[in-house]
């Protein structure tokens, strides 16, 4: 039989998180809160207080909570890692590693921004997949965590949620954006970016594989794949520049014979 603390704790998630089910939640966490009361507060989202035009206790303080526990993990890991760097390329990493594109991704990784609660007005704004909202709430949910248990585990959650942008760190250390690079290139052509556009997403939802293509006007100029959308994004920017499409159709262009060759 159950015990009455467990049918208890089973009533209050039921109540707390009615129409939301945070099983699979927990399950992508790797994490299975003791005090549920902390997992409702990191996902709620300040929207909610607006909306009913009272106090409510939303993400916020856990924001900055988790902020700064993260702040330290991401730290303490490339001051390891990296015995020979100086502070101002420590501080460059770590920027790369805790941006508000980087947290978006792995919020997105976890799909924090389905179990959000928030106020109708926000969600029917694009809300659940504002950067600031879904980096806000993987913050929040980094300071939940150290709250309902220790440093250690909110230290284990992170590197596990970051492991695939610390390895990336960790083979090219030097700051190489090829998103950046390629809007640029392609801006320098004809004032028109790139696009990019997923094209399959396969795999158990812990560990998908997602595979992106990048495209300019109608023309598809490389592909990549990656444990994330933004991973894949990368992989696929990358590829362009490797190819460079468009140089060789300005060659052709220029040079009609070459296509006699």
């Amino acid at each position: 039989m159950r015990s009455c603390s467990a049918q208890l704790t089973s009533l209050h998630r039921s109540r707390f998180f009615s129409g939301a089910n945070v099983h699979p939640l927990e399950q992508r966490l790797g994490y299975t809160f003791r005090q549920t009361a902390f997992l409702q507060e990191a996902l709620t989202h300040p929207s909610v207080g607006h909306e009913r035009q009272r106090h409510h206790q939303d993400n916020q303080r856990l924001e900055f909570l988790g902020d700064a526990v993260l702040q330290l993990v991401i730290t303490e890991y490339l001051y390891s890692h990296f015995p020979r760097e100086r502070e101002g390329r420590l501080t460059k990493l770590r920027a790369r590693l805790v941006s508000r594109d980087a947290l978006k991704t792995h919020a997105q990784g976890l799909d924090l921004g389905r179990h959000l609660l928030m106020g109708r007005g926000e969600e029917s704004s694009g809300g659940r997949e504002r950067t600031s909202t879904l980096a806000d709430a993987f913050e929040a949910i980094i300071g939940a965590i150290y709250l309902d248990s220790d440093f250690a585990t909110a230290r284990d959650f992170i590197l596990r949620q970051t492991r695939e942008a610390l390895d990336q760190v960790l083979d090219r250390p030097i700051d190489v954006n090829p998103k950046g690079q390629l809007q640029e290139t392609l801006q320098g052509i004809a004032m028109q970016g790139p696009s990019y556009e997923m094209i399959s997403a396969t795999g158990p939802e812990h560990a998908k594989t997602f595979v992106v293509e990048v495209r300019w006007g109608e023309r598809s100029l490389g592909r990549g794949s990656g444990g994330s959308k933004q991973a894949a994004e990368i992989e696929a920017a990358r590829d362009a520049l490797a190819r460079q499409l468009w140089a060789k159709d300005k060659n052709k262009s220029e040079n009609p014979a070459a296509d006699q060759d």
